[in-house]
């Protein structure tokens, strides 16, 4: 039926936040929408109902749709385990490592699995709503393009260019991007939104009218600088947290090159009873009472890198000091005896030795496992939930004291018989009530608070489709999604509106 897709000037300009806020506004019209992104080069994913693998954010974006995470809505996913590779998922399974220049002569192939999930996702809803990757003006990346102005050009879409006004120079970044597309590109773009603005829009205002009279295209609006807007990052780490209680516990994550999952730590960031710090390069553990070993693309290389900022040693000290060890999927690798990569699917092929503090070892396979699960934690049995993302295959006698019972029949992962360690290759744990409770008890907090996360994410997807009811120019956005004024009337299978209820229909943008 009709698409819409969403380009920015550069990476985190908002794309992501965009898209999943008008998702939410156009169900809010009564209109199915699904949304799409034909390429995503991110380390953090989700598992779909299909048993698929696709890009975080195209998860929250389903969420904003009301609808469950489908591979169709996120065909190509890369994901980097170097600086010049990276691991090839089409329609959420994995078929390849391939660096750079290859997968470059590769696009041809994964343009046809781009048109087929969108051409599948245009005969089920009236509306895609589409999110490009990065910006259209890398010139490096132009030829053979599948992310964002070679799609759009495929499927003969407009498009709307988002900036952010924040990083400074947003008129440049929107003039100059425009200048470096194509005529037939540059007809395509059909308004400019600039993002995080702060302060008086009157002394934006001269600047909007030059832009416009500058391009002859419209400003569709101007969105503002939200302090307090919690969504999942689909790259970059967010460390902003919330105001703390006066007592918290102290955890910190080291900051791994090929960290994955990163979001797994954001319920701790939004809770109020926990100072959550983040370790990068040539920073030093702190005192903490309990780390966590995150998620990791190439486990055994951020191992090396690990030992290399002197962290192992840090680790041990802390554990000698009675602090606890978590290791999530690859932070759970970590702690084991031995890392074994046969294959060469993480880098060279070889072995590493782990931190050898629980007694098994992981072989990473050929096939990855990809799985939604629901069980209890061995801690006070409390309910949990997640998703598993691995290609590790984990055996050793330290299984015996699983850390998880899932609902499946299986068990996952392993704790320390001191209660000092536990591992789990679950995802998402902390985002289960009863099992972030247990947890935060488990490495020594008190009286732990019961945080909403599931609540606060619907909250803050409510505000931002109010951002753009407020902020932008509904009515050519309407048009751009091919969605028609009509008279009152039943909608979607809803009553007819009353009062003063406007009613819409959809219609097909040409």
């Amino acid at each position: 039926m009709s698409t819409l897709m969403v380009q920015g000037t550069t990476s985190d300009a908002g794309k992501s936040t965009l898209v999943t806020a008008l998702c939410r506004w156009v169900t809010r019209q009564g209109i199915s929408v699904v949304p799409f992104k034909p390429q995503n080069m991110a380390l953090n994913s989700a598992v779909t109902a299909d048993g698929g693998e696709i890009g975080r954010a195209q998860a929250v974006q389903a969420q904003a749709a009301f609808l469950e995470p489908h591979t169709d809505m996120n065909p190509v996913l890369l994901k980097p385990n170097s600086d010049t590779g990276a691991q090839v998922i089409i329609h959420g399974r994995a078929v390849t490592t391939m660096n750079a220049v290859a997968y470059h002569d590769y696009k041809a192939i994964a343009m046809q699995a781009v048109l087929a999930s969108h051409a599948r996702l245009s005969a089920a809803y009236p509306l895609v709503m589409v999110e490009g990757a990065g910006s259209p003006a890398e010139i490096n990346l132009r030829a053979g393009d599948i992310a964002n102005m070679g799609f759009a050009e495929a499927v003969d879409c407009p498009v709307v260019l988002i900036a952010d006004i924040n990083r400074g120079g947003v008129f440049a970044h929107l003039v100059g991007t425009l200048e470096l597309l194509s005529p037939s590109e540059q007809a395509r773009v059909k308004g400019f939104i600039i993002n995080r603005f702060r302060g008086d829009i009157a002394l934006l205002q001269p600047g909007l009218d030059w832009l416009e009279q500058r391009t002859g295209k419209p400003v569709v609006g101007v969105l503002p600088y939200v302090m307090d807007l919690h969504l999942e990052a689909e790259d970059g780490i967010d460390q902003r947290q919330t105001d703390k209680a006066e007592q918290v516990l102290k955890v910190v994550v080291p900051v791994l090159p090929r960290i994955s999952n990163h979001t797994d730590f954001d319920p701790l960031r939004l809770h109020p009873q926990v100072d959550l710090q983040f370790v990068g390069p040539g920073q030093t553990i702190p005192p903490a009472d309990l780390i966590i070993l995150p998620g990791s693309k190439s486990v055994r290389s951020d191992l090396a890198y690990l030992r290399a900022n002197g962290w192992e040693s840090a680790i041990r000290r802390h554990l000698r000091y009675g602090g606890k060890l978590l290791g999530i999927c690859g932070g759970l690798q970590m702690l084991g005896e031995q890392v074994h990569d046969p294959l060469g699917l993480e880098g060279a092929p070889g072995s590493s030795a782990g931190l050898g503090l629980l007694a098994f070892e992981t072989t990473l396979e050929a096939e990855k496992q990809l799985r939604n699960v629901r069980g209890h934690l061995a801690l006070e049995n409390a309910e949990v939930s997640g998703y598993e993302i691995h290609a590790g295959v984990t055996v050793g006698p330290a299984l015996e004291n699983a850390a998880v019972h899932l609902d499946d029949g299986r068990c996952d992962g392993a704790q320390s018989l001191d209660g000092q360690v536990f591992g789990t290759y679950l995802h998402g744990l902390f985002e289960s009530p009863q099992a972030s409770a247990a947890l935060l008890r488990w490495a020594g907090l008190s009286d732990v608070q019961t945080v909403d996360y599931h609540g606060l994410r619907e909250r803050d997807i409510e505000r931002l489709a109010d951002l753009v009811e407020q902020h932008l120019d509904t009515d050519l956005l309407r048009e751009l999604c091919g969605i028609l004024v009509a008279c009152p009337g039943p909608i979607a299978g809803k009553p007819a509106p009353t009062g003063s209820d406007v009613g819409y229909i959809f219609f097909e943008h040409r």
